[in-house]
Protein backbone atom coordinates (compact mmCIF):
# COMPACT_ATOMS: atom_id res chain seq x y z
CA UNK A 1 0.00 0.00 0.00
CA UNK A 2 1.23 3.49 -0.83
CA UNK A 3 2.42 5.46 2.19
CA UNK A 4 0.18 8.46 2.86
CA UNK A 5 2.37 10.47 5.22
CA UNK A 6 5.36 12.68 4.61
CA UNK A 7 7.50 14.32 7.27
CA UNK A 8 6.70 13.34 10.87
CA UNK A 9 8.20 15.06 13.92
CA UNK A 10 7.98 13.28 17.28
CA UNK A 11 9.04 14.61 20.64
CA UNK A 12 10.86 11.88 22.57
CA UNK A 13 10.54 11.85 26.36
CA UNK A 14 13.79 11.35 28.26
CA UNK A 15 14.95 11.22 31.88
CA UNK A 16 16.03 14.49 33.48
CA UNK A 17 19.67 14.91 32.48
CA UNK A 18 22.40 15.67 35.01
CA UNK A 19 26.11 16.42 34.73
CA UNK A 20 28.12 13.33 33.91
CA UNK A 21 25.23 11.33 32.43
CA UNK A 22 26.02 9.19 29.38
CA UNK A 23 23.80 11.29 27.15
CA UNK A 24 24.49 9.41 23.91
CA UNK A 25 23.30 6.15 25.49
CA UNK A 26 20.28 7.83 27.11
CA UNK A 27 19.25 9.35 23.77
CA UNK A 28 19.66 6.05 21.95
CA UNK A 29 17.73 4.09 24.58
CA UNK A 30 14.95 6.69 24.69
CA UNK A 31 14.44 6.64 20.91
CA UNK A 32 14.44 2.83 20.73
CA UNK A 33 12.01 2.57 23.67
CA UNK A 34 9.70 5.18 22.13
CA UNK A 35 9.58 3.23 18.86
CA UNK A 36 8.65 0.05 20.70
CA UNK A 37 6.12 1.76 22.94
CA UNK A 38 4.32 3.69 20.20
CA UNK A 39 4.66 1.09 17.48
CA UNK A 40 6.65 2.90 14.80
CA UNK A 41 9.74 1.78 12.90
CA UNK A 42 13.01 3.60 12.52
CA UNK A 43 14.20 4.14 8.95
CA UNK A 44 17.35 5.10 7.11
CA UNK A 45 17.77 8.89 6.91
CA UNK A 46 15.68 9.52 10.03
CA UNK A 47 17.04 12.42 12.07
CA UNK A 48 17.51 12.38 15.85
CA UNK A 49 17.98 15.91 17.21
CA UNK A 50 19.03 16.75 20.76
CA UNK A 51 18.51 20.14 22.32
CA UNK A 52 21.71 21.96 23.21
CA UNK A 53 20.49 22.47 26.76
CA UNK A 54 20.81 18.84 27.80
CA UNK A 55 24.13 18.47 25.98
CA UNK A 56 25.59 21.38 27.95
CA UNK A 57 24.02 20.06 31.15
CA UNK A 58 25.55 16.62 30.69
CA UNK A 59 28.90 18.31 30.07
CA UNK A 60 28.57 20.40 33.23
CA UNK A 61 29.25 23.50 31.15
CA UNK A 62 28.32 26.14 33.72
CA UNK A 63 29.95 29.34 34.95
CA UNK A 64 29.36 31.79 37.78
CA UNK A 65 28.92 35.54 37.53
CA UNK A 66 32.23 35.80 39.41
CA UNK A 67 33.96 33.95 36.58
CA UNK A 68 32.39 36.32 34.04
CA UNK A 69 33.48 39.32 36.10
CA UNK A 70 37.05 38.09 36.39
CA UNK A 71 37.37 37.49 32.64
CA UNK A 72 35.74 40.81 31.76
CA UNK A 73 38.07 42.68 34.09
CA UNK A 74 41.13 40.92 32.68
CA UNK A 75 40.18 41.57 29.06
CA UNK A 76 38.62 45.05 29.29
CA UNK A 77 40.54 46.67 32.13
CA UNK A 78 37.94 46.88 34.89
CA UNK A 79 37.33 50.63 34.64
CA UNK A 80 34.70 52.18 32.32
CA UNK A 81 33.29 49.70 29.84
CA UNK A 82 30.94 50.45 26.98
CA UNK A 83 28.44 47.59 26.72
CA UNK A 84 26.60 47.86 23.43
CA UNK A 85 23.75 46.18 21.53
CA UNK A 86 22.59 43.60 24.10
CA UNK A 87 19.36 41.75 23.50
CA UNK A 88 16.51 42.42 25.92
CA UNK A 89 16.19 39.15 27.80
CA UNK A 90 15.93 38.09 31.42
CA UNK A 91 16.96 34.57 30.49
CA UNK A 92 19.69 35.31 27.95
CA UNK A 93 21.43 38.52 28.93
CA UNK A 94 20.49 39.75 32.40
CA UNK A 95 22.69 37.24 34.22
CA UNK A 96 25.59 38.01 31.85
CA UNK A 97 25.13 41.74 32.52
CA UNK A 98 25.41 41.09 36.24
CA UNK A 99 28.80 39.45 35.76
CA UNK A 100 29.94 42.13 33.32
CA UNK A 101 29.03 44.94 35.72
CA UNK A 102 30.85 43.15 38.56
CA UNK A 103 34.00 43.41 36.43
CA UNK A 104 33.81 47.19 35.89
CA UNK A 105 33.68 50.43 37.83
CA UNK A 106 31.28 52.02 35.34
CA UNK A 107 29.10 50.59 32.58
CA UNK A 108 27.89 52.76 29.74
CA UNK A 109 25.04 50.70 28.36
CA UNK A 110 24.11 51.50 24.76
CA UNK A 111 20.79 50.03 23.69
CA UNK A 112 19.69 49.81 20.08
CA UNK A 113 16.24 51.19 19.32
CA UNK A 114 13.37 50.81 18.57
CA UNK A 115 14.25 47.11 19.06
CA UNK A 116 17.16 44.86 19.80
CA UNK A 117 18.83 42.63 17.24
CA UNK A 118 16.29 39.83 17.53
CA UNK A 119 13.20 42.02 17.56
CA UNK A 120 12.39 42.72 21.23
CA UNK A 121 10.95 46.23 21.10
CA UNK A 122 11.60 49.14 23.42
CA UNK A 123 9.49 51.36 21.17
CA UNK A 124 7.49 51.28 17.97
CA UNK A 125 8.41 53.03 14.73
CA UNK A 126 5.19 55.01 15.09
CA UNK A 127 6.50 56.43 18.38
CA UNK A 128 9.75 57.43 16.68
CA UNK A 129 7.88 59.05 13.80
CA UNK A 130 5.64 60.99 16.18
CA UNK A 131 8.67 62.22 18.13
CA UNK A 132 10.63 63.13 14.99
CA UNK A 133 13.51 60.83 15.96
CA UNK A 134 15.80 59.35 13.31
CA UNK A 135 17.01 55.96 14.61
CA UNK A 136 19.78 55.84 11.99
CA UNK A 137 21.55 58.90 13.33
CA UNK A 138 20.12 60.21 16.62
CA UNK A 139 21.79 59.39 19.93
CA UNK A 140 19.46 59.71 22.91
CA UNK A 141 20.41 60.10 26.54
CA UNK A 142 18.28 58.37 29.15
CA UNK A 143 16.78 61.73 30.09
CA UNK A 144 15.82 62.49 26.48
CA UNK A 145 14.42 58.99 26.03
CA UNK A 146 12.19 59.39 29.09
CA UNK A 147 11.15 62.89 28.05
CA UNK A 148 10.06 61.68 24.61
CA UNK A 149 8.72 58.21 25.37
CA UNK A 150 8.23 57.79 29.10
CA UNK A 151 8.22 54.22 30.45
CA UNK A 152 7.68 51.38 28.00
CA UNK A 153 7.27 47.74 28.95
CA UNK A 154 7.89 44.66 26.85
CA UNK A 155 4.73 43.30 25.22
CA UNK A 156 5.19 39.76 26.51
CA UNK A 157 7.22 40.08 29.72
CA UNK A 158 5.80 43.34 31.09
CA UNK A 159 9.36 44.46 31.93
CA UNK A 160 10.78 47.95 31.46
CA UNK A 161 14.20 46.72 30.32
CA UNK A 162 15.79 50.14 30.64
CA UNK A 163 15.10 50.26 34.37
CA UNK A 164 15.72 46.52 34.76
CA UNK A 165 19.19 46.60 33.22
CA UNK A 166 20.11 49.82 35.04
CA UNK A 167 19.23 48.23 38.38
CA UNK A 168 21.27 45.11 37.61
CA UNK A 169 24.33 47.25 36.93
CA UNK A 170 23.87 49.32 40.08
CA UNK A 171 23.24 46.27 42.27
CA UNK A 172 26.48 44.77 40.96
CA UNK A 173 28.35 47.77 42.35
CA UNK A 174 29.04 49.70 39.15
CA UNK A 175 28.07 53.18 38.10
CA UNK A 176 25.53 53.15 35.26
CA UNK A 177 24.91 55.43 32.29
CA UNK A 178 22.44 54.53 29.54
CA UNK A 179 22.26 55.86 25.99
CA UNK A 180 20.31 54.80 22.90
CA UNK A 181 21.97 54.57 19.49
CA UNK A 182 22.28 52.32 16.47
CA UNK A 183 25.72 53.31 15.18
CA UNK A 184 28.44 51.31 16.94
CA UNK A 185 30.93 54.18 16.93
CA UNK A 186 28.54 56.35 18.98
CA UNK A 187 29.76 54.59 22.13
CA UNK A 188 33.27 55.99 21.64
CA UNK A 189 32.14 59.39 22.93
CA UNK A 190 31.59 57.67 26.28
CA UNK A 191 34.13 54.83 26.51
CA UNK A 192 37.01 53.32 24.55
CA UNK A 193 36.97 49.80 26.03
CA UNK A 194 33.97 48.17 24.40
CA UNK A 195 32.11 44.90 24.89
CA UNK A 196 29.78 44.38 21.95
CA UNK A 197 26.92 42.04 22.77
CA UNK A 198 25.24 41.58 19.40
CA UNK A 199 25.02 38.03 18.09
CA UNK A 200 24.77 37.78 14.32
CA UNK A 201 26.26 41.19 13.46
CA UNK A 202 29.18 40.99 15.91
CA UNK A 203 31.97 40.64 13.33
CA UNK A 204 30.95 43.83 11.54
CA UNK A 205 30.46 45.70 14.81
CA UNK A 206 33.95 44.77 15.99
CA UNK A 207 35.45 45.86 12.67
CA UNK A 208 33.69 49.24 12.78
CA UNK A 209 34.75 49.92 16.37
CA UNK A 210 38.38 49.07 15.71
CA UNK A 211 38.39 51.25 12.59
CA UNK A 212 36.89 54.13 14.60
CA UNK A 213 39.73 53.99 17.17
CA UNK A 214 38.46 51.92 20.07
CA UNK A 215 41.21 50.98 22.50
CA UNK A 216 39.86 47.49 23.31
CA UNK A 217 37.08 45.64 21.52
CA UNK A 218 35.65 42.34 22.71
CA UNK A 219 32.42 40.51 21.97
CA UNK A 220 30.43 38.16 24.13
CA UNK A 221 32.12 35.46 22.05
CA UNK A 222 35.47 36.54 23.55
CA UNK A 223 34.41 36.12 27.18
CA UNK A 224 34.84 32.71 28.86
CA UNK A 225 36.54 31.16 25.85
CA UNK A 226 38.68 29.31 28.40
CA UNK A 227 37.96 28.19 31.98
CA UNK A 228 38.24 30.77 34.74
CA UNK A 229 38.95 29.22 38.15
CA UNK A 230 37.61 25.89 36.91
CA UNK A 231 34.47 27.27 35.28
CA UNK A 232 32.87 26.03 32.11
CA UNK A 233 33.65 27.79 28.85
CA UNK A 234 33.03 27.73 25.13
CA UNK A 235 36.09 28.10 22.92
CA UNK A 236 34.07 29.05 19.83
CA UNK A 237 31.21 31.16 21.21
CA UNK A 238 32.15 32.33 24.70
CA UNK A 239 29.02 33.70 26.39
CA UNK A 240 26.93 33.57 23.21
CA UNK A 241 24.15 31.03 23.47
CA UNK A 242 24.24 31.01 27.26
CA UNK A 243 21.12 30.84 29.44
CA UNK A 244 20.35 31.63 33.05
CA UNK A 245 20.71 28.62 35.34
CA UNK A 246 20.45 30.18 38.80
CA UNK A 247 20.54 33.78 40.03
CA UNK A 248 24.35 33.60 39.97
CA UNK A 249 25.10 30.94 37.34
CA UNK A 250 24.80 30.53 33.59
CA UNK A 251 24.66 27.43 31.43
CA UNK A 252 26.93 27.95 28.46
CA UNK A 253 26.39 26.75 24.89
CA UNK A 254 27.70 23.16 24.66
CA UNK A 255 31.32 22.52 23.70
CA UNK A 256 32.92 20.11 21.27
CA UNK A 257 29.68 18.41 20.21
CA UNK A 258 30.90 16.52 17.16
CA UNK A 259 32.18 13.45 19.07
CA UNK A 260 28.80 13.32 20.82
CA UNK A 261 26.73 13.27 17.62
CA UNK A 262 29.05 10.67 16.06
CA UNK A 263 28.81 8.36 19.07
CA UNK A 264 25.03 8.78 19.24
CA UNK A 265 24.79 7.88 15.56
CA UNK A 266 26.92 4.76 16.13
CA UNK A 267 24.78 3.63 19.07
CA UNK A 268 21.57 4.15 17.10
CA UNK A 269 22.99 2.20 14.19
CA UNK A 270 23.95 -0.71 16.45
CA UNK A 271 20.52 -0.72 18.12
CA UNK A 272 18.35 -0.29 15.02
CA UNK A 273 20.42 -1.39 12.04
CA UNK A 274 19.52 1.91 10.35
CA UNK A 275 21.62 4.86 9.21
CA UNK A 276 20.26 7.71 11.30
CA UNK A 277 21.51 11.29 11.19
CA UNK A 278 22.09 13.14 14.46
CA UNK A 279 22.28 16.83 15.31
CA UNK A 280 22.38 19.16 18.29
CA UNK A 281 19.96 22.08 18.01
CA UNK A 282 19.22 25.27 19.90
CA UNK A 283 16.95 28.11 18.85
CA UNK A 284 15.01 27.76 15.64
CA UNK A 285 15.51 30.31 12.88
CA UNK A 286 12.06 31.82 12.52
CA UNK A 287 10.27 35.08 13.30
CA UNK A 288 7.09 35.54 15.32
CA UNK A 289 4.62 37.64 13.32
CA UNK A 290 2.81 38.93 16.42
CA UNK A 291 5.71 40.06 18.59
CA UNK A 292 8.11 40.57 15.63
CA UNK A 293 10.73 38.58 17.55
CA UNK A 294 13.30 36.59 15.61
CA UNK A 295 13.77 33.41 17.62
CA UNK A 296 17.48 32.91 16.95
CA UNK A 297 19.24 34.23 20.06
CA UNK A 298 21.82 31.42 19.83
CA UNK A 299 24.88 32.02 17.65
CA UNK A 300 23.74 29.21 15.33
CA UNK A 301 20.88 26.72 15.11
CA UNK A 302 23.12 23.64 15.23
CA UNK A 303 26.64 23.54 16.70
CA UNK A 304 27.23 19.95 15.48
CA UNK A 305 25.66 17.42 13.12
CA UNK A 306 26.54 14.28 11.22
CA UNK A 307 27.70 14.26 7.61
CA UNK A 308 24.34 13.52 6.01
CA UNK A 309 22.86 16.80 7.26
CA UNK A 310 25.21 19.03 5.30
CA UNK A 311 23.76 21.05 2.46
CA UNK A 312 20.51 22.64 1.33
CA UNK A 313 17.31 21.32 -0.30
CA UNK A 314 17.34 20.87 -4.08
CA UNK A 315 13.64 20.58 -4.75
CA UNK A 316 11.07 21.14 -7.46
CA UNK A 317 7.93 23.16 -6.80
CA UNK A 318 5.00 20.81 -7.38
CA UNK A 319 2.42 23.54 -7.82
CA UNK A 320 4.63 25.22 -10.46
CA UNK A 321 4.85 21.95 -12.39
CA UNK A 322 1.09 21.39 -12.08
CA UNK A 323 0.21 24.91 -13.23
CA UNK A 324 2.80 25.20 -16.02
CA UNK A 325 4.66 22.18 -17.37
CA UNK A 326 1.70 19.82 -16.94
CA UNK A 327 -1.25 22.19 -16.91
CA UNK A 328 -3.19 20.04 -19.38
CA UNK A 329 -2.91 16.86 -17.28
CA UNK A 330 -4.91 15.64 -14.30
CA UNK A 331 -5.41 12.56 -12.13
CA UNK A 332 -3.03 9.64 -12.59
CA UNK A 333 -1.47 11.16 -15.70
CA UNK A 334 -0.51 14.30 -13.74
CA UNK A 335 0.83 12.23 -10.86
CA UNK A 336 2.93 10.10 -13.20
CA UNK A 337 4.33 13.10 -15.07
CA UNK A 338 5.35 14.91 -11.88
CA UNK A 339 6.83 11.73 -10.43
CA UNK A 340 8.98 11.22 -13.53
CA UNK A 341 10.13 14.84 -13.37
CA UNK A 342 11.24 14.35 -9.76
CA UNK A 343 12.93 11.04 -10.51
CA UNK A 344 14.83 12.66 -13.38
CA UNK A 345 16.68 14.99 -11.02
CA UNK A 346 20.36 14.14 -11.32
CA UNK A 347 21.62 15.96 -8.25
CA UNK A 348 22.76 19.07 -10.12
CA UNK A 349 21.73 22.40 -8.63
CA UNK A 350 18.29 23.73 -9.49
CA UNK A 351 19.23 27.31 -8.56
CA UNK A 352 17.81 29.61 -11.23
CA UNK A 353 15.46 26.94 -12.59
CA UNK A 354 11.91 28.32 -12.69
CA UNK A 355 10.54 24.96 -11.53
CA UNK A 356 12.32 25.42 -8.17
CA UNK A 357 11.21 29.01 -7.49
CA UNK A 358 9.63 29.47 -4.07
CA UNK A 359 11.45 26.53 -2.50
CA UNK A 360 13.50 27.21 0.61
CA UNK A 361 17.28 27.28 -0.05
CA UNK A 362 18.29 27.18 3.61
CA UNK A 363 20.65 24.81 5.36
CA UNK A 364 19.10 21.46 6.27
CA UNK A 365 20.22 21.96 9.86
CA UNK A 366 18.49 25.35 10.09
CA UNK A 367 15.24 23.96 8.69
CA UNK A 368 15.25 20.77 10.73
CA UNK A 369 16.44 22.60 13.85
CA UNK A 370 13.53 25.04 13.55
CA UNK A 371 11.09 22.14 13.23
CA UNK A 372 12.63 20.49 16.29
CA UNK A 373 12.54 23.70 18.35
CA UNK A 374 8.83 24.06 17.66
CA UNK A 375 8.27 20.38 18.47
CA UNK A 376 10.16 20.31 21.76
CA UNK A 377 9.03 23.73 22.96
CA UNK A 378 10.82 25.57 25.76
CA UNK A 379 8.61 24.69 28.71
CA UNK A 380 7.41 21.51 30.36
CA UNK A 381 6.86 19.10 27.48
CA UNK A 382 9.76 16.93 28.63
CA UNK A 383 10.85 16.07 25.09
CA UNK A 384 14.41 17.38 24.66
CA UNK A 385 15.01 14.83 21.90
CA UNK A 386 13.10 14.96 18.61
CA UNK A 387 12.81 12.22 15.99
CA UNK A 388 12.14 13.51 12.47
CA UNK A 389 11.11 10.94 9.88
CA UNK A 390 10.52 11.36 6.17
CA UNK A 391 12.23 14.75 5.92
CA UNK A 392 14.31 13.67 2.94
CA UNK A 393 11.39 11.95 1.18
CA UNK A 394 9.74 13.42 -1.87
CA UNK A 395 6.49 12.79 -3.76
CA UNK A 396 7.87 9.58 -5.31
CA UNK A 397 8.85 7.81 -2.06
Amino acid sequence: MERKTGTISRGIRCPIIREGDDLAKIVCDSVIEAAKCDGFELRDKDVVAITESIVARSQGNYASVEAIAKDVKAKLGGETIGVIFPILSRNRFAICLKGIAMGAKKVVLMLSYPSDEVGNHLLTYDQLDDAGVNPYSDVLTLEKYRELFGANVHEFTGVDYVDYYAQIIKDAGAECEIIFANQAKSILSYADCILTCDIHTRTRTKRLLKAAGAKIVCGLDDILTAPVDGSGCNEAFGLLGSNKSTEDTIKLFPRDCFPFVKRTQELLSEASGKHIEVMVYGDGAFKDPQGKIWELADPCVSPAYTEGLKGTPNELKLKYLADNDFKDLSGDALKEAISKKIEAKDGSSLVGDMSSQGTTPRQFTDLIGSLCDLTSGSGDKGTPVVLVQGYFDNYTN
